[in-house]
């Protein structure tokens, strides 16, 4: 029997296929440098990171709903229920923390040379590797309950306070305990929200100042060639802009599944491909602005 979401998991499928491809190349990109024993910058220490985040947070969420679109129930027991969600529980807060630090680190890189800023921009290089592992740690750590909440899927009516994923089940119970544990998640997510929307407005205002300043040059020239830093800001503000646009996505999937009473697995299967849009459209940001030297990696990228 053919399942009713089929269109939807064939979408995804392809759309899964194209991000994996996307954040592979960078991962692959990143580890040839590794291999030729070349030093990576901060910059690209923090995007190593971030792809490598957007590859679990795709097969840990967008694999097991193509399965579930596709027809298959019960392909996942009690323990690849936990396993999948608490990784893309990690991961997702992984690429939350990893697009924080890389907007923060890019707001002040392009700090004016007199600014108090560049003193911490010194300071920061030296930790930026190792606060990315910390935060591995931390995440791990952070979301140690997600397997006890999670389990196979339950398809009795009589069970309160579960709500159906198609592949799996999270139980949600309504406990002072719980309340706190998710306060704490909402606390560290709108604190680096608050960052990134913090250092996103003062890059805007440091390249519109710029851009004033520099106005009588780009007059005087047939064309307008954009500077490496500029370039790299403008991609960090779209990455920014499309993770919080997927993150509201994700917590507007959060709030219809838990106080939803109608569990519509067409509904929660178009929101997920909304919520992982961000790790499927994020490496080919990236891929554009490093494109100069990528395209030896990769010939079909295209001549800058």
């Amino acid at each position: 029997m053919t399942s009713p979401n089929l269109p939807m998991g064939i979408f995804l499928f392809f759309q899964i296929v194209i991000g994996m491809l996307g954040n592979c190349s960078i991962l692959c990109y990143y580890v040839t440098f590794l291999f030729s024993r070349k030093h990576l910058m901060p910059k690209d220490l923090i995007m190593e990171h971030l792809s490598f985040a957007n590859c679990l947070s795709i097969i840990s969420k967008g694999i097991p709903q193509i399965l579930s679109d596709f027809g298959f129930k019960e392909f996942l027991d009690d323990i690849g229920c936990k396993l999948v969600m608490y990784i893309y529980r990690v991961t997702r807060g992984m690429s939350l923390y990893a697009m924080c630090l890389l907007s923060c680190f890019q707001a002040i890189t392009i700090s004016p040379s007199n600014s108090r800023w560049m003193m911490l921009k010194h300071r920061a290089v030296k930790y930026i590797g190792s606060s990315c592992l910390v935060n591995w740690f931390v995440h791990l750590l952070l979301n140690i309950i997600t397997p006890v909440k999670v389990t196979v899927p339950t398809y009795s009516k009589n069970v309160t306070n579960m709500n159906s994923y198609g592949y799996c089940s999270w139980f949600a119970p309504r406990n002072m305990a719980i309340a706190l544990y998710m306060f704490l998640l909402c606390f560290y997510d709108g604190l680096c929200l608050g960052l990134m929307a913090c250092s996103s407005v003062y890059m805007v205002s440091i390249l519109y100042k710029h851009k004033r300043q520099v106005k009588h040059i780009y007059t005087a020239q047939h064309f307008l060639k954009v500077s490496p830093e500029d370039r790299a800001t403008q991609t960090i503000l779209i990455l920014v802009c499309t993770f919080i646009i997927s993150y509201a996505i994700s917590s507007i999937r959060v709030i219809f599944t838990t106080y939803s009473k109608v569990s519509v697995i067409w509904r929660v299967s178009i929101f997920i491909f909304l919520e992982i849009c961000f790790p499927i459209f994020c490496p080919f940001v990236l891929i554009s602005n490093i494109k100069c030297s990528f395209r030896l990696f990769l010939p079909f990228c295209g001549k800058s």
